[in-house]
């Protein structure tokens, strides 16, 4: 019995490790790993971006409008332009164009917004393609690796199960490897959204309280 299980040990598979399982994915793993590199890339770039940009300072808000109160529209300026988050280039348009009519006012807010808005969402369709083409990346990869195998049986007439299950392992990394890049595209998509959506309800939110205060007799 003890010679048996020595063999057995012996022709046991060597533990094999992340990277190296990884190599065994083929080619089509550099386009997958690149991938991977832009979509963090990306995610950091805006975040970092949206958070400096969408934050609502809420004493800043405050300010603004007990300057409109007073009717101290000058100094409403200075402190919007002191702000460098987009509230604060959002109320700047907006202060510029006090004594206009108020349609007119309402307008050049809802503008600016959608021009901040617009410049948090720039690159942002970049993960969106990402979580679409790297799944399918890494399904082209198994299947010529599929087709790989097929084809040695073919010209060998040998249908070895260690041949199929050693090739197919190999080439599922690669749909393994698509699915985990895909998923963090998309979940990075969605996260950085949620922050831009946030962002939007407490511009509207400070912009209906700003429209309040101007038109007050």
């Amino acid at each position: 019995m003890s010679a048996i299980s020595d063999q057995v040990i012996a022709k046991a598979p060597a533990g094999i490790s992340v990277f190296d399982l990884l190599l065994n994915g083929g080619y089509v793993m550099i386009p997958i790993f690149l991938l991977s590199i832009i979509a963090v890339y990306v995610f950091i770039n805006k975040f970092a971006y949206i958070r400096r940009l969408a934050l609502v300072d809420q004493n800043y808000v405050i300010n603004i409008l007990n300057s409109l109160d007073g009717t101290d529209v000058g100094r409403a300026i200075s402190m919007s332009k002191m702000n460098t988050t987009a509230i604060g280039r959002i109320f700047e348009t907006g202060l510029h164009y006090i004594g206009r009519p108020v349609k007119d006012i309402e307008a050049f807010i809802e503008t600016a917004t959608n021009l901040e808005i617009g410049k948090m969402e720039r690159n942002l369709s970049y993960l969106g393609i990402i979580a679409g083409i790297a799944p399918m990346l890494g399904f082209i990869g198994t299947i010529s690796g599929v087709i790989k195998i097929f084809y040695s049986i073919s010209m060998t007439d040998n249908i070895s199960i260690g041949i199929i299950a050693g090739g197919l392992y190999q080439k599922m990394v690669c749909s393994g490897a698509g699915l985990i890049v895909g998923v963090m595209a998309y979940s990075f998509y969605h996260y950085l959204q949620m922050m831009i959506d946030r962002f939007t309800l407490s511009v509207q939110d400070s912009a209906f309280d700003f429209m309040k205060r101007i038109t007050q007799p």
